[in-house]
């Protein structure tokens, strides 16, 4: 079963492979089908594409095992948003540097993070610093909240996360007087859904802050970590951020920093989200008040990406049949009008027991959805290797 293989770095790839429902038989639906070899391909293409600036995987985006394996040789750590993420992650991968990152840490999760021998904490506030001071040796990034202006951002990472330059400051003065406490540098990222162009921009904004304020307080061969933020198209399946013009813009960067300095990054969605498929199957076809409904097994509790971004998921009809398409809205089996996977979209002739595979479905989708609601089955896992 071929699925997305992000080939072209560039900008697009050529036509999607159909995967033919045989290739799942005796399995039940629905089902996740995750590619691990086109997923390592493009890792590997994206490695390649940074050059030396280093990367992490957000394994907030996807935590999965087999895909935290399958991205294993290509990137230089994890990044990890809690305590549970970081047990998970140094199971899977034992010996993988980590970065544990996000607000709110608890006193339990950052003694562990210790424990563990995390590469780097990112301290979000003077209080967690405070906290941190109390249990030991650490090396951290301090997360910085920038009043940079990012257009066109989907999301922009403001209010909770990092910190303004009054807190930057008094955790500067602390760690100055904590010599168990190494400042290494500055995370700061501060916006998604970006283009190459935007990325580096704000990374160009960023350094030119982060360097002179660490250079005066003596930290001599910083650390700049960028975050994530890589935009990923869900309305063009084959669309593509483009790392080799990121990778090459972050190098010729780097060129212009002090010797020592080192760029980081830590994209998640970007990485995983062309290389899941959610496949299930057709329960009910009908039509009420001239619209047309196609109930599919499972739901957005599965799958809750299309809810929470608010768009169509894209998909394909696995055997299609012949004939005119025509318009529908595809929802699951939840008692609830919010349980949609695209709405008034063209799909081909329909009837029960044709099966839908929902594509970019490897990023924030089964690790953020409602799984217990109406408590039906979970779906099953499969991997291609």
């Amino acid at each position: 079963m071929a699925l997305d293989d992000a080939r072209d770095l560039t900008g697009r790839t050529g036509p999607t492979g159909l995967p033919d429902p045989t290739d799942l038989a005796g399995a039940s639906y629905p089902a996740y089908v995750y590619d691990l070899a086109g997923l390592a391909r493009h890792a590997t293409a994206i490695r390649s594409a940074l050059g030396g600036t280093e990367l992490l995987y957000a394994a907030k985006a996807n935590p999965d095992a087999e895909i935290l394996r399958a991205l294993a040789p290509c990137v230089d750590g994890v990044e990890v948003s809690s305590g549970g993420e970081m047990a998970h992650v140094r199971k899977a991968l034992p010996d993988v540097p980590l970065a544990f990152g996000g607000p709110g840490k608890t006193d339990e999760e950052l003694a562990r993070a210790l424990a563990l021998g995390v590469h780097r904490i990112h301290v979000e506030s003077p209080g967690e610093l405070t906290r941190l001071q109390h249990l030991g040796p650490a090396e951290v990034l301090l997360r910085a909240n920038l009043p940079i202006d990012v257009p066109g951002a989907v999301l922009t990472m403001s209010g909770p996360f990092g910190m303004d330059e009054h807190a930057l400051d008094e955790c500067a003065r602390r760690i100055a007087s904590a010599p168990h406490i190494t400042l290494w540098g500055i995370h700061a990222h501060l916006a998604s859904g970006l283009d190459a162009p935007a990325l580096l921009d704000v990374a160009g904004r960023i350094t030119a802050w982060a360097l002179p304020w660490l250079e005066a307080r003596g930290v001599t061969e910083p650390e700049i970590n960028l975050g994530g933020g890589m935009a990923v198209d869900y309305t063009d399946p084959t669309a593509r951020f483009d790392w080799a013009a990121y990778g090459a813009g972050l190098s010729a960067l780097s060129a212009t920093l002090p010797p020592g300095t080192r760029l980081r990054v830590e994209p998640g969605r970007a990485v995983t989200a062309y290389h899941g498929r959610y496949v299930t199957d057709v329960l009910d076809v009908k039509s009420t008040r001239g619209e047309t409904y196609v109930i599919l097994r499972g739901g957005t509790h599965h799958l809750r990406t299309p809810a929470a971004k608010g768009h169509d998921q894209p998909f394909e009809v696995l055997a299609p049949r012949s004939g005119p398409a025509a318009k529908a809205t595809l929802v699951g089996q939840l008692c609830t009008p919010k349980d949609v996977f695209a709405r008034d979209v063209p799909v081909p002739p329909l009837e029960p027991g044709d099966v839908i595979a929902f594509t970019m479905a490897g990023a924030y989708a089964w690790n953020i959805s409602h799984h217990d609601f109406l408590m039906h089955p979970r779906p099953a896992f499969h991997y291609l290797r």
